[in-house]
C-alpha cells in the first residue's frame, strides 16, 4: 500500500492487489435439486431466486459504531468477544447462549471492558431467534456447535443482520446454498469469519503474490494438522460435540483454515474459482487407539462409539485455471501442528511451519531465506496499522487483525474481505471429500456459488 492511500481506499480488491461467516441432514430447503442431496451432480445450482442480485463487491452501509450479538459464549466465542472489545468502535450489545453461566461471564467482559451491560439471552435451543429479532443488531457472529451454524444465520439474515461464523460455515451442500440465497435474498453478509486469512505470514504471501514475486502461482498446498485427541476426548467444551462428527462423515471435517489464505493467493472468485477435487482416506485408528488407552472404563459411553472419519483426509483441487491444491486434515494423531501453507509459483515458492521463501535468483543462491529477510518489502500494512496491538491477540495475532479489520470495513462502508461465496466454497470440501471418498476417489465437481460472478469479479 502507498503512503498515501488511505483505509478507506483499502477495499478487498486493494487488499489483495496492494497485499499484493441445527440443521439435520434430512432438512429440505425449498428449490433445492435432490440430485445434490444424494450427491450425484452435486456442481448443479439450484435455480435462481427470482429478482436475486449478487453480493460480490457489496459494500456494508456505512456506520460509526457497529453493534455485535454473540451467539454461543464458550471457550471460541468468548476468545471472539474479547478481540472486538479491543477494537475501538465495536459494541457488543446481545449475548447469548443455552448455559447461563457461560452468557453471565460473557456480559461481565463486556462490562469490565467499559460497556453498557448487553442483553443476555439464555432461552434454550432456540435462543438465537430472541436475538435475531431484536433491532438494536447490526451484525450476529456465532460460535455455537456446527449443527447451530447455519440456523443461527438464517434466522439472523431473515431479520435484516449480516453475520458471521466459525468454521466450517455449514456442512452440507443444500446448507450451503441455503446461505448463499438467503444473503442475496436479504442483501446481508454472510462471511465465514476465518482467522488464518489474516495470520502474519499468510498475509505477507498474499502480498508477494499479488506484487509478482512469485511469478504465475501453479500449486498450493493447505492443511489443519493438529493433535485434538485430548480436547475430543474432554467432557466438557468441545469434548460434548466435536468428537461425535468422527462417527458420522468420513471426509475433511475441517476444510477451511488452510484453503481460505490459499483462495485469496489464487484470486478465487476474482478471475478463478475451485472446479473439482478428488479426495482418499487413511484407516481411522487414532482415535479409537487414544479411547482405549485413556478411557480406562469399558462401561463408559465412549466405548460405544464407532468412529468412522479416515485419520489422515487427503485431497488434490483443480482450479478454472489450470492451479492445483493439496488439501489435508488430521486431528487424529501425534504431530505438530501446521496448516502447511506452501506454495509454488514460476519464479519462487514458500514453505510454512517454519516460514521460509526462496525467489530466483536471490543472494545465498538454492537455499531458503527466512520470512525475516522479506518482511520490510512485503508485511502487510494492515499489520504495519496496528502494531504491537495485533501481536497481543489469539492465535499470534490473527484474530485481533480479522476483528479490526471487519469493524473497519463497517465503519467505512467498504465490502468484506470475504463474502457469502467464499464462506461457501471453503466450506464445501466438507461434504465434497465426503462423496469422493465414498466413490473410490472419483472426481467430484465444485457447486459454482457465485453462478458465474466469479468469472467477471477481476
Amino acid at each position: 500500500m502507498h503512503d498515501s492511500e488511505t483505509g478507506d481506499e483499502l477495499s478487498r480488491r486493494s487488499l489483495l492487489k496492494h497485499a499484493g461467516a441445527l440443521l439435520g441432514a434430512s432438512m429440505v430447503f425449498p428449490g433445492i435439486a435432490e440430485a445434490i442431496t444424494a450427491g450425484a451432480q452435486p456442481e448443479l445450482a439450484p435455480p435462481a431466486p427470482a429478482g436475486r442480485k449478487s453480493m460480490l463487491g457489496v459494500p456494508f452501509m456505512p456506520m460509526a459504531s457497529p453493534r455485535f450479538a454473540i451467539v454461543g459464549t464458550g471457550l471460541r466465542g468468548r476468545s471472539v468477544l474479547k478481540e472486538l472489545l479491543g477494537v475501538e468502535g465495536a459494541r457488543i450489545t446481545v449475548v447469548c447462549d443455552v448455559v447461563e453461566e457461560k452468557a453471565r461471564r460473557a456480559a461481565k467482559m463486556v462490562t469490565d471492558a467499559g460497556q453498557p451491560a448487553p442483553m443476555v439471552i439464555v432461552a434454550g435451543d432456540r435462543g438465537f431467534e430472541q436475538v435475531a429479532a431484536r433491532d438494536d443488531i447490526d451484525f450476529v457472529y456465532t460460535a455455537t456447535p456446527w449443527e447451530w451454524h447455519v440456523p443461527v444465520l438464517l434466522a439472523a439474515l431473515a431479520n435484516g443482520k449480516h453475520v458471521g461464523a466459525e468454521c466450517p460455515v455449514g456442512t452440507t451442500l443444500k446448507e450451503l446454498w441455503a446461505l448463499v440465497d438467503a444473503s442475496e435474498k436479504h442483501q446481508r453478509h454472510c462471511l465465514q469469519l476465518e482467522n488464518c486469512n489474516y495470520g502474519y505470514n499468510e498475509m505477507l504471501v498474499n502480498r508477494m503474490v499479488h506484487e509478482g514475486a512469485f511469478g504465475s502461482v501453479l500449486h498450493a498446498e493447505a492443511a489443519y494438522l493438529h493433535d485434538l485427541r485430548a480436547i475430543l476426548f474432554e467432557d466438557r467444551d468441545e469434548g460434548l460435540w466435536r468428537r461425535f462428527w468422527h462417527a458420522r462423515r468420513n471426509a475433511n471435517l475441517y476444510p477451511t483454515h488452510g484453503l481460505g489464505p490459499v483462495a485469496w493467493y489464487m484470486d478465487i472468485h476474482k478471475g478463478d474459482r475451485f472446479d473439482y477435487l478428488v479426495s482418499m482416506s487413511t484407516a481411522e485408528a487414532g482415535l479409537t487407539e487414544y479411547r482405549d488407552a485413556t478411557v480406562p472404563d469399558k462401561s463408559n459411553a465412549k466405548w460405544k462409539e464407532r468412529f468412522v472419519t479416515g485419520d489422515l483426509n487427503s485431497s488434490l483441487i483443480k482450479t478454472a485455471k489450470g492451479r492445483t491444491i493439496l488439501l489435508q486434515h488430521d486431528v487424529s494423531n501425534p504431530r505438530p501442528y501446521s496448516r502447511l501453507n506452501n506454495l509454488q509459483g514460476t519464479k519462487g515458492a514458500f514453505n510454512d511451519y517454519p516460514g521460509r521463501v526462496y525467489v530466483e535468483g536471490q543472494a545465498g543462491g538454492e537455499r531458503w531465506a527466512t520470512v525475516d529477510s522479506v518482511k520490510a518489502k512485503y508485511e502487510h500494512p494492515l499489520w504495519t496499522e496496528i502494531g504491537e496491538k495485533a501481536r497481543s491477540g489469539g492465535h499470534g495475532g490473527m484474530d485481533y487483525v480479522m476483528a479490526y479489520r471487519l469493524v473497519q470495513c463497517m465503519q467505512r462502508g467498504l465490502p468484506p474481505d470475504f463474502d457469502v461465496y467464499d464462506a461457501a466454497a471453503w466450506s464445501a470440501p466438507f461434504p465434497l471429500t465426503e462423496i469422493s471418498v465414498a466413490k473410490g476417489s472419483a472426481p467430484v465437481k465444485f457447486p459454482d456459488f457465485t453462478r458465474g460472478g466469479w468469472s467477471r469479479s477481476r
